[in-house]
């Protein structure tokens, strides 16, 4: 069973020629045989492409109903008999390719909708699709080929760079975006810090926030997420950068190239996220603290002190994870003899 045609558009039927091609592989005596899609292993029918790798995955490849997969050629026997077998060597980045070219990529439909509010100096490229109730802001400047999503906002002198998109409900204030910036719904750019002081009388009283968020090209930003601008100085998004949903990022934070963080995570200001760089899922860490570059910090870890590149760290604290699996291992020993020693 292929993509929903009602939300995904299809380019197919293909050739099974031209996926070879696009593949980078020899033609065969089938190739005028199309297919309508792709599909994962156990959902594919017999006019679908899916693909296999990892040992794991191999029960599912023996019984699936797929007209097509790609496989690295180590499980190419286990294909099954009416099934065309598409040796890759990467099978997974080989599927990506050809379910773009059953599903492209969404292209701009050039135009304004009439409900959109746009400042008369604001400038906007050419070919860009702006939807419905969409705001932008005096000054503002959108790229070409951009897609605005409906009643999504790009707020006063905000610079959207060429082929962004923004989905619906999200918004860019106190941003300069780089080209090929993608913010998913709801995702909330350039908010006020969370930055105070609190007075001899008790009163909290909030810091100017005079920064920017920067972000760099081809960096895509989650559903529900938020990134603070600056409190003196800017944000930094790394071009390349990941960011899943709901992802809390404080005021002057710097993420490097290509960095990955996963949802739920937080980062406190003033701390720094070098280049590749991974933060699973709700790593909280605190502020002033620098991860080095492709460090690795793993799920629900709390990270207080700075992490050295190419590190890999778990636990509250976080410590190194060959260190912190070892403590947890003494740690069930000990209590393990210690109930041993109340039975007895």
């Amino acid at each position: 069973m292929g993509a929903d045609s009602r939300f995904f558009a299809s380019a197919g039927p293909i050739a099974l020629g031209a996926l070879r091609a696009a593949l980078g592989l020899a033609s065969d005596g089938d190739d005028a045989r199309v297919f309508g899609g792709v599909a994962p292993l156990h959902l594919a029918g017999r006019d679908d492409v899916a693909f296999m790798e990892g040992r794991k995955n191999l029960p599912a490849l023996k019984v699936t109903k797929a007209g097509a997969v790609l496989v690295e050629e180590a499980f190419a026997e286990h294909v099954p008999e009416d099934c065309v077998a598409l040796l890759v060597a990467a099978p997974q980045a080989g599927f990506i390719h050809i379910a773009g070219l059953f599903h492209p990529p969404v292209q701009p439909s050039p135009g304004i909708h009439p409900s959109a509010v746009i400042a008369p100096d604001a400038i906007i490229g050419s070919g860009c699709e702006i939807g419905a109730f969409v705001f932008i802001g005096p000054g503002a400047e959108i790229g070409a080929q951009c897609i605005l999503a409906h009643h999504s906002s790009v707020g006063a002198g905000c610079k959207l760079g060429a082929h962004g998109r923004i989905h619906a409900h999200a918004s860019l204030e106190y941003c300069i975006a780089g080209e090929g910036v993608v913010l998913h719904q709801g995702a909330r750019i350039g908010n006020e810090g969370f930055g105070f002081i609190t007075t001899a009388e008790g009163r909290h009283v909030t810091m100017p926030q005079l920064g920017r968020v920067i972000i760099g090209d081809g960096a895509e930003i989650g559903a529900g997420s938020c990134i603070d601008r600056g409190a003196g100085g800017d944000t930094v998004i790394g071009a390349g950068v990941r960011i899943d949903n709901l992802v809390q990022i404080g005021h002057n934070v710097t993420i490097g190239r290509g960095a990955v963080i996963v949802g739920q995570a937080g980062i406190a200001g003033s701390s720094s996220i070098g280049d590749y760089a991974v933060l699973a899922g709700q790593v909280g860490i605190a502020g002033h603290v620098s991860i080095g570059a492709k460090a690795r910090v793993g799920a629900q870890a709390g990270v207080m002190n700075d992490v050295p590149a190419g590190t890999d760290v778990v636990g509250s604290p976080a410590w190194p994870a060959k260190e912190t699996l070892r403590a947890f291992a003494r740690l069930r020993r000990l209590a393990a003899t210690k109930g041993n020693e109340k039975a007895g």
